[in-house]
């Protein structure tokens, strides 16, 4: 009996080699608008085409829980608590800010063109227009151009709500976040975040690379996917013939968009947009 202390010292030895290094980021995930929830119960702001980025308190981590390797100067300054943000580098450059943060090495000039929006400050105690007024305060005494704070807007009205959003449309924008005023933060998807796009994207997984016919004959025809619930179904559309004929790998990850649900929960309508990165 007198190994078993040693034992169970050990396994917790063991036990923190496994989780005290854990890197996994929690973040929320946003969930569908759909259009009968009462505006008045959320906080709203642009939804940005970037990388997701979350500042854990000494560095930049993808929502993966990857770091990117941003220029010291880019976060001199930033506290050390969490923020939740986004890499934005203006209307239509996802794909260029998407390249940035996966350098291994940070080119400064391309960093000056990129923008933090930070537009949350988790924790698990506060309810989310607590976490917005800190996060407004935190960043209040930092003088960088490139961080900025995302103001959250109130709406009475489904139509004052609509008016933003088109507005938002309108300049370039993909769209708008609510997130619930009472709610805690919550690691996942989570309706206590909505977004609210004229059209719906979301990621799957690469499983199998089905063959095409007629024109596309020798090449791939479609894609068989899984997503996060782990529906399959196929995607046929939005493919260049590049991209037919070297099609993304199997077990890569896309990002498509879609218009709605079947009846049988498939995506409708459901079209190729890009490979999502590794991040």
């Amino acid at each position: 009996m007198r190994y078993v202390p040693f034992l169970f010292c050990l396994l917790l030895g063991f036990s923190n080699l496994l989780y005290g290094n854990e890197t996994h980021t929690k973040i929320q995930l946003a969930s569908v608008y759909q259009g009968d929830e009462d505006i008045s119960n959320y906080l709203v702001s642009e939804k940005f085409d970037g990388v997701r980025a979350i500042w854990d308190g000494s560095q930049l981590r993808t929502r993966g829980g990857h770091l990117i390797k941003a220029p010291d100067w880019f976060t001199q300054g930033l506290p050390d608590t969490w923020l939740d943000g986004e890499l934005w580098a203006g209307y239509n450059n996802f794909a260029f800010v998407s390249a940035i943060a996966r350098r291994h090495s940070p080119n400064n000039e391309h960093w000056r063109q990129v923008t933090y929006y930070v537009f949350d400050a988790p924790n698990s105690t506060e309810i989310f227009s607590q976490r917005h007024e800190r996060y407004l305060s935190l960043l209040s005494h930092i003088e960088l151009s490139h961080i900025k704070p995302v103001k959250q807007l109130s709406f009475g009205s489904v139509d004052e709500l609509n008016d933003y959003y088109h507005g938002v449309l309108k300049r370039g924008g993909e769209g708008v976040i609510l997130h619930a005023k009472n709610a805690k933060h919550e690691d996942g998807r989570t309706t206590n975040v909505l977004k609210y796009k004229p059209h719906l994207d979301d990621e799957a997984i690469v499983i199998r690379h089905l063959p095409g016919k007629g024109k596309y004959q020798g090449m791939m025809g479609s894609l068989l996917v899984r997503d996060e619930q782990g529906m399959e179904f196929k995607i046929g559309s939005g493919f260049s013939d590049e991209e037919r004929a070297s099609p993304p790998p199997i077990g890569s990850q896309i990002t498509y968009r879609y218009q709605g649900y079947t009846k049988f929960g498939k995506p409708r309508f459901a079209r190729f947009l890009r490979v999502r990165p590794k991040l």
